[in-house]
């Protein structure tokens, strides 16, 4: 399951191989309330079919009428401002009087479109950057937590890939569900399982998977400020290893499967053989997910990257003041 951008550019690629023309529009700022984050993408076909959004829809409708009108950045890139002034912003369905900025941009062979998803399809993350004055484009390799979309003078550098990283414990149903619905919010997900039983387990598109042993392989794959660890499979021979390595790095979440009273057993057990802080300890999750009445592994792959989704964006989960209530408060200073 792959995060909506990356199907918008595939779209893009197929309406081009059937003779369209495409326009892509990327947003690059934003001011105030904007529906999409800096980076997001949409593609608007010649005869006024679209792909991916950037509002609500206000938006989407003016670019459709543009482009049958003939008037959208027909030459070469443009950049476009959407909601300005208060009027603007509440024709184009603008709230609070957000603001958003857009790159227009008439694709071509020079737009590497094609050389963008192949290189995307392997795993990489891919610095692109187009001239707004001639419209040619070059990607590299992305490196670090670059900005996913900027105008630098006469340039727009973006930034394709997985922005974030999970790392999996356990190859067994539950992480399939959350491996696949990880990638759609743009995780890049390793599954780590040295179990023999597991190493002929379905192995998904896009999923990488490691057979080496848990503390082994969340030490190799350097966990950083972009990255949660869960552990699934309810062997503390396993999960205690790859907790105790992610607990010592700088992951955004660390967390495991199973009820209270493990979880209490757990952070016993790193304390006692492991020698954890009780600071280290406290940023155990566990159990991890929110409480909705989750059962089945997918219910609770939601569950999960609910609460994952909350950490990213700096709000914290507070516990339900009665069966089937989840609060989230603002949480200043946080990850993101």
């Amino acid at each position: 399951m792959d995060n909506v951008d990356l199907n918008v550019l595939r779209q893009v690629v197929a309406w081009r191989d059937a003779g369209h023309a495409v326009v892509l529009g990327t947003v690059t700022r934003t001011w105030g309330s904007a529906p999409r984050p800096v980076g997001s993408v949409v593609a608007v076909r010649d005869d006024g079919q679209i792909a991916g959004s950037v509002s609500g829809g206000c938006i989407e409708d003016d670019l459709i009428a543009r482009m049958r009108a003939q008037a959208l950045a027909a030459a070469r890139p443009e950049v476009v401002r959407y909601g300005v002034s208060g009027d603007e912003a509440a024709r184009f369905g603008l709230p609070c009087g957000g603001t958003l900025e857009l790159v227009l941009e008439p694709l071509s062979t020079a737009s590497q479109v094609e050389p963008l998803l192949a290189r995307l399809a392997s795993g990489e993350r891919v610095r692109r950057e187009l001239s707004l004055a001639t419209g040619a484009v070059v990607l590299s390799a992305a490196e670090g937590s670059a900005d996913l979309a900027i105008v630098d003078g006469d340039r727009l550098v973006s930034t394709h890939g997985p922005g974030w990283r999970l790392l999996i414990v356990g190859a067994g149903q539950m992480s399939q569900y959350l491996a696949q619905m990880a990638q759609a919010l743009d995780y890049q997900v390793t599954v780590i399982d040295p179990r023999e039983e597991y190493a002929e387990f379905e192995r998904l598109p896009g999923v990488q998977y490691r057979q080496d042993m848990p503390d082994d392989a969340v030490q190799a794959l350097k966990p950083d400020a972009h990255t949660a660890v869960i552990a699934l499979t309810h062997d503390p021979k396993l999960d205690d290893l790859a907790l105790m390595e992610a607990l010592h790095s700088t992951a955004f979440y660390v967390g495991a499967i199973g009820s209270r009273v493990n979880q209490a057993k757990r952070k016993q057990r790193l304390a006692e053989h492991f020698d954890m802080s009780a600071e280290a300890l406290e940023r155990l999750h566990g159990p991890v997910g929110i409480k909705n009445g989750a059962r089945t592994p997918p219910e609770i792959a939601v569950s999960i990257l609910a609460e994952l989704t909350a950490v990213r964006y700096g709000w914290r989960i507070l516990e339900p003041v009665f069966t089937g209530t989840v609060a989230l408060a603002a949480e200043a200073g946080c990850v993101t």
